[in-house]
């Protein structure tokens, strides 16, 4: 019985997947033209677009009672229901993870400042329960359509 190494199976099966010969697999998976971006000029205009990607990490301030917590994340949520509704909000959720950051938001705004801005209207960012880093991101215009 033949056996071949694991290095030379991976080196094997590395080429493989590398290999340009491969046929596509249309006829696997197919777009549907109206959603089909890359065909839609009216959407994708090879343009990119900055959104900003805000980090909500746990801040300095987090030992309020359970009342008083329960009022600012109904507060939190209030004004991310009102920034989602101005058209500054497109995402914005929770993160799983056993650290300090908390969620994110994905915003729609000119320049830091304006984040900025919105961001500090945030209740547990006013009381300090939530502190913020953020950054620019950028995307192919209308290539994601976030609604």
């Amino acid at each position: 019985m033949f056996l071949i190494s694991p290095f030379l199976f991976a080196l094997a099966c590395i080429i493989i997947s590398c290999s340009n010969d491969r046929v596509a697999p249309s006829a696997i998976t197919t777009k549907s033209e109206k959603n089909d971006l890359n065909k839609d000029t009216s959407v994708y205009s090879g343009e990119m677009k900055r959104y900003w990607l805000v980090l909500l990490q746990k801040g300095p301030n987090r030992d309020q009672d359970s009342i008083s917590a329960e009022k600012i994340q109904a507060a939190h949520m209030a004004n991310i229901n009102r920034l989602a509704k101005e058209g500054k909000l497109v995402m914005a959720g929770p993160i799983g993870v056993e650290d300090d950051l908390r969620g994110i938001f994905l915003m729609n705004c000119s320049d830091s400042t304006e984040v900025e801005n919105f961001v500090r209207t945030d209740s547990a960012v006013i009381t300090g329960r939530l502190i913020m880093k953020y950054y620019p991101w950028w995307t192919m215009k209308g290539k994601y359509i976030f609604k």
